[in-house]
């Protein structure tokens, strides 16, 4: 019977968990790497109430993004028109970092990925998809959840 070396994750794991345990707290890997193979898929789609004020929609110029909260959680509010919004996570399908606005693009400070201002959609990886959609409809001056 041959003994196992521990993997480099569970040494890792197991210094922080003794090391946040020693300090009273919890702490969390920003970056990890996945023994699986899949990216970090946990994204936030927002579960606000139907008619949950996000902003108002001049907040927001015609053509650009802000970053926002909805129900608490990070998003990104467009404009893409002088009449309509949308709004999606602003989450990074890669590993969860919180993606925003910089320049043309959004953009994930972790690893790079960027995604289009407007739609969200991925235009440069690591991520392997856009970012999840928050369903938002403009309702006089403001933009709130769907």
């Amino acid at each position: 019977m041959t003994a196992h070396s521990p993997t480099r994750r569970t040494v890792l794991t197991t210094g922080v968990a003794v090391a946040g345990a020693a300090a009273g707290t919890v702490v969390l890997a920003a970056c990890g790497g996945s023994d699986s193979g899949t990216s970090g898929s946990s994204q936030n789609t927002g579960s606000a109430p139907s008619g949950t004020t996000v902003a108002a929609l001049n907040d927001v110029p015609v053509g650009q993004a802000k970053s926002v909260t909805v129900d608490g959680k990070p998003a990104i509010l467009a404009r893409p028109t002088e009449t309509t919004a949308a709004c999606f996570s602003a989450v990074c399908p890669h590993q969860g970092a919180t993606v925003a606005p910089e320049g043309d693009a959004i953009k994930c400070p972790l690893h790079g990925s960027e995604f289009d201002t407007l739609t969200g959609a991925l235009e440069k990886g690591p991520a392997d998809t856009g970012l999840s959609p928050i369903p938002v409809k403009v309702e006089g001056q403001n933009v709130v959840t769907a």
